[in-house]
Order: structure tokens, then C-alpha cells, then sequence
């Protein structure tokens, strides 16, 4: 009982923090400010329309094969179906197996659609010896945040470990193609402006909304062609001059994009009597997914809302 409350506990939080990712995303355009830096460099291969994420929040239905994703060391992981739900979504209905001697927890390291790195919640504790009937979703939420109206392929890396956290395998990969794969748009949610872009790694700023889920938020396009997997924090965030305490961590595997908000707590606005994000001040820390070491600090990086 302790085991089944820790987890559903765990993913309560993950719910809450999939509010504070994609929270700009579903306020439509209504207090949301665009970017602008001080060379008012845009990004971006055409102007977004403000109002394409809401239109496009229901993505085309497709369907998939049955086919065997993972089968590891007793550990068998089956996708049967690709389903929609009003509530959670688009999902990917598994068949999860577990033919060892040990009870196993099974989850993602990392989820993509359509090259989109997407918030994973999936979690499946499997009892030695027993099956599970799961569904993966693919959150409506974030792929309106990423602008995807149609799901092509799905990239998903699973690991598998005990109760003593010691893994059977991990960043274990597997791909599904869906019945829109040659119809999916692989055009780059990434209109803008520039704030970073070196070896690789662009980083766009797209709006500051000042209604999200935790308070306010900026939202980025960041996009991977480094050859490697990178995770990218904030350090020295000030806004109007003041300090603040922001919520940001993201990974961004090789040839991948992501689409991430920084969150700044309404109590951390209020503390300093700012009622509107007018000057934001930043660096990003760049680093190495698999090695820790550090790629990039930026310089301090400014840029205004408007």
C-alpha cells in the first residue's frame, strides 16, 4: 500500500508540473506579450498565426499496427493500438508483460512525436510473472504546444527497474510509424525571437503569457542538431530588474525540438510589486545529457515583452 501511494503520489506531481510546461499553451492568445531583443532578430521560417495552436488542439485520427516494441531479459512491451481519449488525448494502448521472477516499475526516459521531445508521465509497476493492460498518452496539451494536428511517428526510450532501483535495462528504443506518417507536418513551430543560436543549438523566444498555470510564463522553441543529448536550466533570471526563482529544466535529445515554458511563480511577481513583464534578463546553462559537463554558459541574454 505504502509502494501504490509513493506512486500515485509521484504522479500527481508530474501532473502539476505537466500544468506549469505547457500552461501558455491553452490560454489562447489573451495575455500573452511577444518577444522582442535588442537586434530584433525573428526566427522562424513563416509568422505564426497566435490562434494555429487552439485550432489545431485535435490532431487527424490515425492508426498502428500491433507490434512487439520491447522484448528484454523477460520484459515484453507490445503496442495493440493507437486510441483518443476526450480527457487525456491522443495514446498508444500497450500490452506490458513480465515473465521474469522480480516485480518490475516500467517507464520512458525520453518521449517523441513527430521529433517533438513530449512531457512523459508513464509509469507501470508489474508484478513478477503478470501482464498489464496500460496506455501511453501523447497529452493534448503538449501537442497543441508544439503545433502538431497529426501524429506521424512515435519515438519512445523505456527502462525497467526493481524496488531496489536497479535497472534491467535502460534508454531502450523503439519507434512506431502511424497511419499519418507521410501526412505529418514537419515544418518547425519556431516563429519568434532568436535568443541563442550556436554548434547547433537554437533556442527562440516566442511569448511571455502573463495568466499561466503557476503564474507566468515564457514559452521557447529549442531545437538539437549538436550530436549530442543536451538538458538546458536557467541561472540569474531577473525580471524588471528584480530576481526571481524560475522553474526550467529541459532535455532535448540530438536532431530533436522541444517546445518548454519557463515558469515564474505569481508569488515571486508579487513579492517585488511587478504586475507586468516588461525587461527579462537571462543565461542559459547548457550541458551534456550523458556526461554532466558543461557545453554553454551564455552571456546574460535580454530581451523585452511587448
Amino acid at each position: 500500500m505504502k509502494k501504490k501511494l509513493k506512486w500515485i503520489m509521484g504522479v500527481l506531481l508530474l501532473l502539476l508540473f505537466a500544468g506549469v510546461a505547457f500552461g501558455s499553451a491553452s490560454n489562447g492568445s489573451k495575455d500573452k506579450k511577444e518577444i522582442a531583443t535588442s537586434d530584433n532578430v525573428e526566427s522562424g521560417s513563416k509568422k505564426e498565426n497566435e490562434e494555429t495552436a487552439s485550432e489545431n488542439n485535435k490532431t487527424d485520427l490515425a492508426t498502428i499496427d500491433e507490434q512487439v516494441l520491447i522484448d528484454n531479459n523477460g520484459i515484453k512491451i507490445t503496442a495493440e493500438e493507437y486510441i483518443t481519449d476526450s480527457i487525456w488525448g491522443d495514446g498508444i494502448k500497450l500490452m506490458i508483460e513480465n515473465n521474469t521472477d522480480k516485480d518490475y516499475t516500467i517507464g520512458c526516459d525520453a518521449l517523441i512525436v513527430n521529433d517533438y521531445m513530449i512531457t512523459d508521465l508513464f509509469a507501470s509497476e508489474i508484478a513478477a510473472g503478470k501482464s498489464a493492460n496500460e496506455t501511453m498518452y501523447l497529452y493534448s496539451s503538449a501537442l497543441q504546444a508544439a503545433g502538431i494536428d497529426s501524429v506521424g511517428k512515435v519515438e519512445m526510450y523505456f527502462h525497467a527497474f526493481d524496488s531496489n532501483v536497479d535497472y534491467l535495462f535502460q534508454n531502450e528504443y523503439a519507434l512506431i510509424q502511424t497511419s499519418e506518417f507521410e501526412n505529418m507536418d514537419t515544418t518547425p513551430n519556431d516563429a519568434g525571437k532568436e535568443l541563442f543560436n550556436m554548434d547547433g543549438i537554437k533556442i527562440v523566444g516566442k511569448t511571455v503569457d502573463e495568466n499561466s498555470f503557476w503564474g507566468s510564463a515564457i514559452l521557447l522553441y529549442i531545437e538539437n542538431t549538436s550530436g549530442k543529448n543536451i538538458g538546458i536550466s536557467v541561472d540569474d533570471m531577473s525580471i524588471n530588474g528584480f530576481m526571481m526563482n524560475p522553474i526550467f529544466s529541459t532535455s532535448i535529445y540530438d536532431g530533436k525540438k522541444a517546445i518548454n515554458d519557463i515558469t515564474i511563480l505569481s508569488s515571486d511577481l508579487e513579492d517585488n510589486g511587478i504586475t507586468s513583464i516588461d525587461n527579462v534578463e537571462l543565461k542559459f546553462n547548457i550541458y551534456d545529457l550523458k556526461t554532466f559537463e558543461t557545453i554553454k554558459n551564455t552571456d546574460p541574454i535580454t530581451f523585452t515583452a511587448k
